[in-house]
């Protein structure tokens, strides 16, 4: 596999609707950078958060995830407690083509700040908005802002289609709307 270069990414996105909305360049200003990066895409998160909260004592288990676990939140900043997390969802909807697959890592603005942002890699032909889990590893409050980048996507194509695709075993991630929490 070969790491294709930004107009890959831009045509792919406009021809094959691979990302939606597409920011066909770096967006700065006074915001965490999104859009069309060197060899990815820096994907922003919405202002809908789901904030990992104990007030319940639950356990967590991946297996029978209790959803009194998380404070639902929408709003431009959210504070994630110390030592804690929050899920949030990609304002982008992708939908990966069967010979691409892509790793996705947060970005460097949250990480030397201690947030740690982590997805697992989007398969080929899955499809959805994107559910990413945001750390706050340090021992005070931290702010993530809605609607600015949380991480970079990067794309590997393959010379030739996958056997066996996302969409091909029926994945039980696919077609995600919202914050999707996790299912067995």
């Amino acid at each position: 596999m070969a790491v294709k270069p930004d107009h890959w990414i831009a045509r792919m996105a406009k021809e094959h609707k691979m990302i939606e909305p597409f920011e066909e360049g770096q967006v700065k200003d006074t915001k965490v950078s999104y859009g069309l990066s060197s060899y990815g895409y820096d994907v922003r998160i919405s202002d809908e958060f789901k904030i990992f909260t104990n007030i319940n004592t639950t356990v967590v288990d991946p297996k029978n995830f209790d959803e009194k676990a998380f404070v639902d939140f929408k709003g431009d900043v959210c504070i994630i407690p110390p030592n804690s997390f929050a899920l949030g969802r990609s304002v982008e909807y992708f939908r990966i083509p069967r010979n691409v697959i892509t790793i996705c890592l947060g970005k460097s603005t949250y990480a030397r700040c201690g947030i740690i942002t982590n997805v697992t890699p989007f398969e080929p032909e899955w499809e959805g908005f994107v559910t990413m889990e945001i750390s706050n590893t340090t021992p005070l409050p931290a702010k993530v802002y809605a609607n600015e980048g949380i991480a970079q996507v990067l794309f590997f194509q393959s010379d030739e289609d996958c056997q066996i695709s996302y969409a091909d075993r029926k994945g039980k991630y696919q077609v995600q709307k919202g914050i999707t929490l996790p299912k067995v």
